[in-house]
């Protein structure tokens, strides 16, 4: 009548949790192999007979890293850290940004100093409520907003007053608009999604080739943080492509993640790679739209 035969409970199963990456990345690229693409991008040259450089437009809300992408772009361009669009140090909910400037990307030094044929603007960050004015940038999209230019919420430029420039040059017109986005920020407000619904929509009737960075996968991700080769495998970092796909309405192989460089004080094979991926597509689109 004793017990000893009877048997030990058995323990309950261990449950476990799924792994945060994928098995096979969903995007291919070629990490330890940036000489490539960089040499893509430090040979183009335009070949249109008015146009001599490729106007790259950077929209978004506040905060999306718009002027950190420039100086990202600058660094990996260049070989080392340089800083031509100040951008602030905090993740301020007003934009760092006022004005409307043209950044860009010397070549050489001393005397053979030239500049890249590939140039950004970034404006004021899309703000609720406040920020710029989807009218402002659908000028700059003509062209009609000239260098220098400082941004009132309160009002939109227009024609007649000193900024505006009424009488655009090919060069002057945006070639190419990428809307930037963090990748560690909340939803968008409403009215942030209208004001981009609103650009892209005059930007699609003008055929200007659209696509997306998100920035600051390596802070929405702790897999893409510990090994920025994760990328492409982070299905966190999946799902925030397709939720910006599906919230601005740009298709997923047009969205590119990206990290710019912040806290380095020396570059990164790695960084790099993201950057050049991007850049390189905005000149294959830029090239395209100045073609036709």
């Amino acid at each position: 009548m004793g017990g000893g035969n009877s048997k030990p409970a058995t323990p309950p199963p261990v449950r476990v949790p799924p792994s945060p990456t994928l098995k096979e990345p969903w995007r291919k690229i070629a990490w330890g192999h940036k000489a490539g693409d960089l040499q893509y991008v430090k040979d183009y040259e335009p070949d249109h007979e008015d146009i001599k450089q490729i106007r790259i437009l950077l929209y978004g809300p506040v905060g999306a890293g718009k002027s950190s992408f420039i100086n990202s772009v600058s660094s990996v361009v260049r070989g080392r850290m340089t800083t031509p669009a100040l951008a602030s140090a905090t993740t301020s909910d007003k934009s760092f940004t006022k004005k409307y400037v043209t950044h860009k990307i010397k070549k050489g030094r001393g005397q053979s100093k030239t500049y890249y044929p590939y140039v950004f603007n970034d404006v004021m960050g899309l703000e609720k409520g406040d920020g710029v004015r989807a009218e402002d940038i659908k000028l700059a999209l003509r062209g009609h907003v000239k260098e220098g230019y400082k941004f009132n919420p309160a009002s939109a430029l227009s024609e007649g007053d000193p900024g505006y420039n009424p009488c655009p040059s090919p060069e002057d017109k945006v070639h190419v608009l990428v809307c930037v986005l963090s990748a560690n920020a909340a939803e968008f407000t409403d009215s942030v999604l209208q004001k981009m619904a609103d650009i892209r929509e005059l930007a699609s009737d003008m055929g200007i080739p659209q696509m997306a960075i998100g920035t600051n996968i390596d802070l929405a991700c702790p897999e893409t943080e510990k090994d920025l080769k994760n990328v492409y495998k982070s299905k966190h970092i999946k799902k925030k492509v397709n939720d910006f796909s599906a919230a601005v309405g740009i298709p997923v192989n047009c969205i590119f993640p990206v990290k710019n460089y912040s806290d380095e004080i020396d570059m990164n094979d790695d960084v790099d790679s993201l950057i050049l991926s991007a850049l390189r597509k905005m000149i294959d689109f830029g090239d395209d739209f100045i073609d036709k």
